[in-house]
């Protein structure tokens, strides 16, 4: 992207958590929280593009799933992860849960996210409205704030619970924070939760994305997930093979 293009301001907003605003550099749009704190961005002319690489590793993560039909998003954001998922997978329910109501109007308004059938937006706090969800064969935990990562990224009973919503086998696909030591946010949390059975994907942008299966008897079909990949790379216009590349078991 090109750092000399201007910034348009297209919307700020003020709720209960603080300021959120759209603005416009160039042919993106960036969904920002607080004080210009970058929470998705967005390719006006295809908003299904995923630019950054956490989002494709989540992308990556949903096809570890054969034939995923039902999915729950815990956080929307600009919501091109959520119209990815709807346009490249064969899903016909997605469920949505925000805590800012501003947010999902400003992401049809502004971010391209498609009034679709399939989708489902309700608002509140995912901690408290998880257990009145759909089970769900993919659930997605990305609830950050201007200040990092939500509180469910770190609470032992949050995550417990999204993984007993899954159907069986159904993946949990987690955008955590890395440390210094690239390992995730809360590791040792993570490792005994989920008894070490689950893989991490590192990203550039300094996070670990987690795909946790739905019990400790499934396993990542690798070859499958390589197929997959590879199938779509042509719609997608990008290759998620260097992310599988650095695809790991839990560390």
């Amino acid at each position: 992207m090109d750092e000399m293009k201007e910034e348009v301001l297209l919307a700020e907003v003020q709720d209960a958590f603080g300021v959120i605003r759209v603005v416009e550099v160039g042919d993106y749009r960036f969904l920002e929280f607080g004080d210009a704190i970058e929470q998705s961005c967005v390719f006006t002319a295809d908003p299904s593009w995923l630019e950054y690489d956490y989002t494709r590793a989540m992308l990556l993560g949903a096809l570890s799933h054969a034939a995923p039909e039902s999915a729950l998003f815990l956080g929307l954001g600009a919501g091109n992860l959520t119209q990815a998922c709807l346009k490249f997978l064969p899903l016909d329910d997605v469920e949505t849960i925000e805590l800012r109501p501003e947010v999902p109007r400003l992401a049809m308004q502004y971010l391209g996210l498609d009034d679709d059938p399939r989708l489902t937006i309700r608002i509140g706090d995912a901690l408290e409205l998880l257990e009145t969800a759909e089970t769900a064969d993919l659930i997605f935990v990305d609830l950050y704030t201007d200040h990092g990562p939500g509180v469910g990224h770190l609470a032992w009973r949050f995550l417990e619970d999204c993984q007993k919503r899954l159907n069986p086998g159904g993946w949990l696909i987690i955008n955590q924070w890395a440390g210094n030591d690239g390992k995730p946010l809360g590791a040792p949390l993570l490792r005994g939760l989920y008894h070490r059975h689950y893989w991490e994907c590192p990203v550039k942008e300094g996070n670990v994305i987690l795909l946790v299966p739905a019990d400790l008897d499934q396993q990542l079909d690798l070859p499958g997930l390589q197929r997959r990949a590879e199938a779509l790379a042509t719609r997608l216009g990008y290759s998620l093979q260097p992310l599988l590349e650095v695809l790991r078991p839990a560390s």
